[in-house]
This record gives C-alpha cells, structure tokens and sequence, in this order.
C-alpha cells in the first residue's frame, strides 16, 4: 500500500464524502455543502487531539481553500445569503487555529492564512456597507449580527497567529471598517482592535509605524470629535491598552497630538470611564514631562525655530488682515463687473433667440402665404393643365435641389483642390531648398577641393591616345547624305504611312467584331451558369435559351434528337463512349425527322 493510500484512509470517511461531493457539485451548491463543517467540527465528543486531527484533514481534502474562494463570491445570489457568508467564515476561522500541517507548512502560513484574513476583512467591509445602505430594521438587525460574526472570526483566526494579527492591523480593509460614520460597527471595530492588542501582546512591535498612525488617528478622532460615551470608553479602553503593550506609542501621540491630555481632561471626565481615563492622562502626562527634560540642544534649537516662525506667520498674518478689508472691496467689485458682464451675455443672447424665433415666424408665415396662394392658382388652372403645372413645378424644385447640390460639391472639391495645391506649393517650397541647398553645398566642395588629374595619365599617354582617336577616324570615316535621297526616303516614308492607314478600316473591323463575339460568348456562360433546376424553369427562362436563329435552333434541335436516340442504344454499343461528343456520334440507325422539329424563332 502506497504512503498517499494510507493517508487517505487515515482521513476521516464524512470529510471524504464530503469532499468528493463539493468536486462533482456546481458552483452554486459548494457553499451550502460546505457549511456541513460546522456540524463535523462542533460534535461535543470529540477531544483536542481528535479535533486538531479533523482540521488536518480538512486542510489536507483541500475544503480550506474551498471556504477561501466561497468567500470573495457575492452571496446576495447565494441560498442562505450573508448569513451562510457569516457561517463559513466561522467555520474557515475555526479550521485554521491550532493546526499545525506536516506537509506544505510554508504554503500554509504563507498563502492560505493571508489570503483567509483578507478575505474575511473584505467579507466584514461588504457586511458592513450593505447595513448601511440598509433600511428595513430587521435586515439590519441580521446584517449586524452577521457583521458581529465575522468580526469575531477574525479575531479568532488572529489569536492563534501573530503574523495574521499583524497583517490584519496592516491591511487597508481593516482601516476602512475603522472609519465607518456607524456607531454600532465602529464600537465592533474598536473591540476588535482591542481584542488584537490583547490576545498578540508583540503584535504592535512587529506593525509597521505607518499603520499604528493611521490606528492612532483614527482612535483621537473619535475622542476629540464624538460625543457618544461608548465610542469614548472603547477609544480610550483601545488607546490605554497600546500604549501600556507598546511604550513608544506615548511619545507617539505626544510629539504628534499635542495637548491632548487637555482636550481628553475637559471633554470626558465623569462619562462613566474615569478609571480607564485617569490611566491614559497619566500616561500621557509622564510622557510628555519626559519628552520635555530629556530634551536636547538640536531640539531646544528647533523648538525656538518653531516660536520665530510662529511669530513671524503670527505678523504676516496680521498683516494680512489690515489690508483685508481693502481686498474684500476688491472682491466685491471684481464679482459686480462679473455678474454685470453674465447679465449682460444672458440678456444678449435673449435677444439673440427672439430675434430667431421672430425671424423663424416670419419665414414660416411667408411659406404659409405662398402655398396658400399656390392653392389660389391652382383653383384658376384648369382641370386639363393641372398635371402639367404640377410638373413643371417639380421640374423647377429638381433643377434648384440640382443647383444648390453641385454648388455644394464644387465647393468642397475646390476646398480639397485648394488643400492639395496648398500641399503642393509646399512641396515644391521643400524641393527648391532642398536643391539649393544641395547645390551649394556641391558649390562648397567644387571650391575647397581644387581639380586633380586622372591618376596615371602622363604626357606620352596623352599621345598615344590621340593617335589612336585619329587612326580611328581615318578608318570611319563620316557618311554625307545627299538632298536627293532625302527626298526619295521621304516619299517612300509617305507611301507607306498612306498604304497603312487604308487598310487600318478593316482592321478595326475585325477587332470590333471579335469583341462583340466575346461579350456574346461570356454573356452566353452567364447564363448557362445562373440557369434554373428543370423542375424550377418558368417561361421566361425557356424564351432566355431560346435561339432567334434559324440555323443555330435547326443545329441545336439536331444534336438533341441525335443525342435522344444514342442514348436508346443498347449498352453494348455504347461501351468506351461515356464522355462522347454529339458531334461525333455515327448516324447510323438513327432516323432523324425534321418535319416534326419545332424550330425556335421561325
């Protein structure tokens, strides 16, 4: 027996039917067939080994990964709706604490538990955003409840590991399930933080300091902004208990929420949470009585930078607000002018459209009249000569249409004409540059190179070459053409261009008639090939094959009573001449009968 047979009969027989179901089920039925794991994973008798061994083989049936895709999907679509999304995320959170896989660690912790947080954060953020959408009291009542599991399941899945809690704080969903407008989703939020903070007390020493200001931002918000007493005991149970888990937050908050100790003493004293408060001011109190004695001289420097560019902002600001009222003026009279200016273009273009619609209306009114008096002439005509002033009419209105059509069609060629003279005139522009300057630069190096001789070529070759030229010459010499036989070739010349324009007639003859033949032939194979089915032929296509001449239907007739007859043969006499052209068909025995022939066309 193989080591993977063994192991598969070492999982447990209701995850494997289970598993083999959700494979041959469809997507629509996994998630419902899924939330069978809750029944598997919370029987009471079984113990922590037994447990532990269930998730394993869970895990190993791959059902985690499955709860893991089920979970982007939106389950508004979906049998049971959020509140099976709610489930299964209980189920994948339950599932991934106190395991501990032998095979595919890595992948594990590096793959399937990141992709599980995340995906519950999305699942906690659209919970979220659809109770808030929400109007009915009852589907936000179960919204909520479902947004209070899921929030849960995270933070189950965080206690059991760090990294998990440390991505979570980092994660960006979990920032914006933080900054809900919600009251009862922002208290959950703040639970969940401090559930966080407690559960992995290191997590904030391994969270990166850009989130923890983000945390931190949003925790001074809603203390200095809210007024409700449970979003003020949660901020400052959360902020309190990261302070007292991560000591460099104190300083945090003192070097960038200055006298906040103040607003906290002033707003939230006797709301039901002193202790907690008290805790937090002293806190921040040491904190900031610290910062101030360890002080160094670079920062006792910057400070007194700071002051002088207060006090300097403070007299500019001053400054500024002496002339204030000068620039207000300003302001004003700029807005006047602009307003004065948009009454102006409005009230224009309001005479713009009247003059429009009067104009419209006057054109309107003339057609009315003059169709009216069109009806008046068309009572005086007679009855007789209505037709044709109707046609002359038409007449009229086609040669205007025509008119005004070609004016339009010669403007736009003209316009083309005109852009493609435009091109080129700048072309030829180009050209002459470009030759002058080519030229001059041939110019230039005509100039600055000086001619040089042919390599080679001296006195005695130069002679040498000239006797050649000469005895050349003396050779060949130059044959002169009388007057005489100028003329004589002349009118030869003349006879024959006469001889070949009389008999250029019968030529053009001939070729007319030949092409005449060929457009007669192909119009013929035009037809033959669009030729109708027998069964489909009507009068007209039979009159379309009909031949107008005698001979050619006597021919015709001919061949097909040759062909009628060859084909009553015995097949004996038939062997070897299945292509045989009617043509060549021997006339023995066959008796043709012209009498009974009837001939197209005679």
């Amino acid at each position: 027996m193989s080591p993977s047979e063994s192991k598969q009969d070492d999982i447990d027989s209701k995850i494997l039917s289970l598993a083999a179901e959700i494979a041959d089920s469809p997507d629509q039925n996994v998630p419902v067939l899924l939330l069978n794991l809750k029944e598997i994973l919370g029987q009471e008798s079984l113990g922590r080994n037994e447990l532990k061994k269930l998730k394993e083989d869970i895990y190993s049936c791959g059902l985690t990964e499955y709860c893991n895709v089920v979970l982007k999907k939106d389950f508004s679509k979906i049998q049971g709706g959020w509140s099976a999304a709610a489930q299964l995320a209980d189920i994948l959170s339950k599932s991934c604490v106190d395991i501990d896989p032998e095979e595919e660690k890595e992948k594990f912790h590096n793959e399937v538990l990141p992709k599980a947080a995340d995906n519950l954060l999305n699942l906690a953020r659209r919970i979220q955003k659809r109770y808030e959408r929400a109007v009915k009291d009852e589907e936000k009542a179960e919204l909520y409840n479902n947004f209070h599991i899921v929030t849960n399941s995270v933070c189950w899945l965080c206690s059991g590991h760090i990294d998990v809690a440390k991505q979570t704080l980092q994660s960006e969903d979990f920032h914006q399930l933080l900054l809900t407008d919600d009251v009862k989703t922002r208290a959950t939020m703040m639970s969940v933080l401090e559930n966080l903070v407690r559960v992995n007390s290191a997590v904030l020493t391994k969270t990166d300091e850009k989130a923890i200001r983000k945390i931190l931002d949003e925790l001074v918000y809603n203390l200095l902004e809210e007024t409700n007493p449970v979003i003020g005991s949660l901020a400052t149970k959360a902020l309190l208990l990261m302070t007292r888990r991560h000591p460099p937050i104190v300083k945090i908050i003192c070097t960038h929420y200055k006298a906040l100790q103040i607003q906290l003493s002033k707003k939230w004293t006797g709301k039901g949470f002193g202790r907690e408060l008290h805790q937090l001011l002293d806190l921040l109190y040491a904190g900031s009585y610290q910062q101030d004695h360890i002080e160094t001289h670079d920062q006792r420097l910057h400070r007194a930078a700071c002051l002088i560019q207060a006090a300097w902002r403070a007299y500019q600001t001053r400054k500024r607000l002496k002339k204030l009222p000068k620039a207000i003026t300003r302001i004003q009279k700029s807005f006047r002018e602009r307003k004065a200016k948009e009454r102006l273009l409005s009230q224009r273009l309001k005479e713009e459209e009247e003059l429009r619609n009067h104009v419209q209306l006057q054109r309107q009114r003339a057609l009315r009249e003059f169709r009216q008096r069109q009806l008046d002439l068309l009572e005086i005509v007679p009855a007789s000569l209505v037709d044709v002033y109707l046609r002359e009419q038409e007449q009229k209105a086609a040669i205007l249409i025509q008119k005004l059509w070609r004016g339009h069609s010669e403007r736009r060629k003209f316009h083309d004409q005109k852009r493609a003279l435009k091109e080129f005139k700048a072309a030829v522009t180009l050209q002459r540059a470009a030759l002058r300057f080519l030229q001059r630069r041939r110019n230039e190096r005509h100039i600055l190179s000086p001619w040089r001789g042919p390599k080679g070529l001296t006195d005695e070759r130069r002679t040498e070459l000239k006797k050649e030229v000469e005895d050349y010459i003396a050779l060949h010499p130059c044959s002169s053409v009388s007057m005489e036989s100028c003329k004589e070739l002349h009118q030869k010349t003349q006879e024959m261009l006469r001889q070949h324009v009389m008999k250029r007639h019968p030529h053009r003859k001939a070729n007319q008639r030949r092409e005449a033949l060929l457009a007669q032939i192909n119009t013929d194979v035009e037809l033959l090939i669009d030729s109708p089915h027998l069964q489909e032929v009507t009068e007209p296509d039979i009159d379309a094959f009909t031949s107008r001449s005698g001979p050619v239907a006597a021919r015709a007739k001919e061949c097909h009573h040759t062909m009628l007859q060859f084909n009553r043969w015995p097949w004996w006499k038939k062997l070897g001449d299945e292509f045989l052209d009617p043509e060549k068909i021997p006339k023995e025995d066959i008796n043709t009968e012209f009498e009974t022939l009837y001939l197209g066309g005679s």
